[in-house]
């Protein structure tokens, strides 16, 4: 527990010696023992240990040696790419700022200090490539929403469905209404998805059959829409279904982004000219313990 401690500490004298965004923490960490102003977050999910992957195995001395050491590593690869999944997550929905992350992985028997840098995580640049299409806080908004789906669903229910932002004339003449759109005739303010009012309402139509198309500038412009595409050359993932790859389509045939959430498994897929641009698990989220 001694050791413990002192790796928070260390950790905790870098973050604030670097001006760090956050702290992000992987293990079992008491929280009584992170004392500091920098934002902390502890992650929610925990890769098996490796006592418990060796208990389970019955192998020669050098093969299990070899195990020993191919699983810390695996394991510590592991344990940054959670970090460092988690940190760009919580970016993308606004609640840490650009720049340095310094993250405390802890296991039964090891411990570590990480430092990232948000400004070259592969999936904030990525977004970054969004802004060109979509306002930076539109998007913010919708993958908020999209990730209150994947995690809750509606009703005691998995829920799947897909966003379409941007270049709305072009995705309207490429699709139709196969219901009534909720949205016709109302109010901007009530279209608007930056206010956070009308949230609610978004989350009870995606129980509709068929899309939402938002303009870049977060205007609701229809929900129960089906895209008239050609999906014959689009290709991903196996096991991802027809609303997936419309909306690939729909993003390389109009200048526009897809945001799909999987109705098995609370994945969210982010799509730009016809590819898969991002595939984000709707757990990748940390609680923010200060």
């Amino acid at each position: 527990m001694d050791n413990i401690r002192s790796v928070v500490k260390a950790a905790i004298r870098l973050a604030e010696d670097l001006g760090s965004t956050a702290i992000i923490i992987s293990g079992d960490v008491d929280q009584n023992d992170v004392r500091t102003e920098v934002p902390v977050f502890f992650t929610s999910r925990r890769p098996k240990s490796i006592i418990d992957h060796l208990v389970a195995t019955s192998k020669g001395r050098e093969e299990k040696l070899k195990e020993i050491t191919d699983r810390i590593a695996q394991q510590a690869t592991g344990r940054i790419d959670q970090i460092e999944n988690i940190s760009a997550v919580e970016h993308m929905l606004g609640e840490l700022k650009e720049g340095l992350v310094v993250g405390i992985i802890e296991t039964a028997d090891s411990s570590a200090i990480v430092v990232h840098d948000l400004g070259e995580n592969p999936l904030v640049k990525a977004l970054k490539t969004c802004e060109e299409r979509v306002q930076p806080d539109v998007m913010q908004a919708v993958l908020k929403i999209a990730f209150d789906i994947a995690n809750m669903g509606r009703e005691g229910k998995q829920v799947g469905t897909a966003f379409i932002l941007g270049d709305v004339e072009e995705v309207m003449i490429r699709s139709h209404q196969i219901i009534l759109n909720p949205y016709a005739g109302h109010r901007d303010e009530d279209r608007d998805v930056l206010n956070r009012n009308n949230w609610e309402s978004v989350k009870e139509f995606a129980q509709l059959d068929g899309v939402f198309v938002i303009s870049e500038d977060g205007k609701m412009e229809a929900a129960g829409r089906y895209l008239d595409v050609d999906a014959r050359d689009i290709r991903l993932d196996k096991g991802l279904g027809g609303r997936h790859v419309s909306a690939a389509a729909i993003s390389r045939d109009t200048v526009s982004i897809a945001i799909t959430v999987s109705e098995s498994g609370g994945v969210i897929h982010v799509y730009m000219d016809g590819k898969e641009l991002m595939a984000i698990e709707s757990t990748e989220r940390a609680k923010c313990f200060q």
